[in-house]
């Protein structure tokens, strides 16, 4: 009888084990926002996208159109401290931190919002970039 019984705690306690680490396992996506990033991994991600000015996989020059829901990048116009300078220019939207504003066959779609942006913008009519 002892031997049953040392049998049934010790799968009782393997599957109270078990069903906590579904509950306590660290999630594997990794935040969706910048505004939803420590500061430390904020750091690295500007640092990341100061080499090759991207976001997301989202290159941060080009045509850009304007639009009111399902953006690929929510922008915040900041007067100070923003995460990328912008530029508008009229043609050939080359370099980092250059827009073109367009209304059809964009490169990426952008939306202003007034919190919560992925990026925070500031206009510039020179020195464009991070």
């Amino acid at each position: 009888m002892k031997k049953s019984t040392l049998i049934l705690v010790s799968a009782f306690l393997f599957s109270v084990v078990s069903f906590a680490g579904i509950f306590y396992a660290k999630p594997t996506t990794s935040p969706s926002k910048f505004s939803m990033l420590t500061e430390a991994q904020k750091a690295d991600f500007l640092q990341s996208i100061n080499s090759d000015c991207t976001w997301n996989g989202i290159s941060l020059k080009g045509k850009v159109q304007f639009v009111t829901s399902f953006p690929d990048i929510k922008i915040q116009y900041v007067t100070s401290f923003p995460d990328l300078k912008v530029q508008w220019v009229t043609s050939f939207p080359d370099d980092c931190g250059e827009w073109q504003e367009v209304t059809s066959f964009p490169d990426f779609k952008v939306q202003i919002v007034t919190s919560f942006p992925d990026i925070k913008v500031q206009e510039v009519t020179s020195f464009p970039g991070m």
